[in-house]
């Protein structure tokens, strides 16, 4: 009941597979497309714990899972402080100066190139080298070398780069539950103890059993090492 289709045309469309009953027997029909994984990190570019968790699990775990599989949201702000002097927004940051440099250059760094895929390689290069405040020529022209250092360094300099912070103080601020360390790990717009501590665990574990369509063959990936213990605030 409800097949009035001829049984070549039967594995022709999923409408039709499904009107007939014989998904299971079309191989060869297009799966659904499922939503991604939607992952925020609120970090700060000094954190120890924040540039192990950046660089050894979401770093790798992108890599790993074929695009459209996972969103990654990064806000460079973390246990810093904002404040108001005399009408000019000023911030200071867990880890001192530099690390408000580096978030501020990150920030910079992603609205100047925009494409998630342009900057997150050179954020990663950045936070895995010797400095991350130092070595952004460097990390550019590994990795994308289409995008300005001049810019970048006009957005940290100018109004630009402290509205940008100033946009992920508000962000990190409105975060319910407030946050009470970094790194802070949003999964789907959650955050529990359980879901920081299975990323913090095994991140692609974690992506591969949430995401709700076909799973890639990584996906039959192992655990990794535990993380730093986070900086609190």
């Amino acid at each position: 009941p409800g097949c009035d289709y001829p049984a070549h045309r039967w594995c022709s469309s999923r409408d039709i597979a499904v009107a007939c009953q014989v998904e299971s027997r079309c191989p060869s029909l297009p799966r659904p497309v499922a939503a991604p994984v939607e992952l925020s990190l609120y970090y700060e570019s000094l954190c120890p714990a924040c540039r192990e968790f950046l660089v050894i699990k979401l770093f790798s775990t992108w890599l790993l899972l074929p695009e459209g599989m996972l969103n990654i949201t990064l806000v460079p702000y973390g246990n810093a402080q904002e404040r108001n002097i005399s009408g000019k927004l000023d911030f200071e940051c867990q880890h001192g100066p530099e690390e408000c440099l580096g978030n501020m250059m990150e920030a910079c760094l992603m609205h100047e190139a925009k494409n998630f895929s342009t900057y997150f390689p050179v954020i990663f290069c950045l936070e895995s080298g010797s400095s991350v405040t130092k070595n952004l020529e460097a990390c550019l022209q590994i990795y994308a070398p289409e995008v300005d250092s001049g810019r970048i360094a006009a957005c940290v300099q100018g109004d630009t780069g402290a509205a940008l912070m100033h946009q992920n103080a508000q962000l990190t601020e409105a975060l319910d539950p407030p946050h009470q360390y970094v790194p802070w790990i949003t999964v789907n717009g959650k955050h529990t103890d359980e879901l920081q501590a299975q990323a913090e665990a095994s991140l692609l574990g974690l992506v591969c059993r949430l995401y709700q369509g076909e799973k890639p063959e990584v996906c039959s990936g192992s655990k990794a090492p535990r993380i730093l213990s986070g900086c609190r605030r």
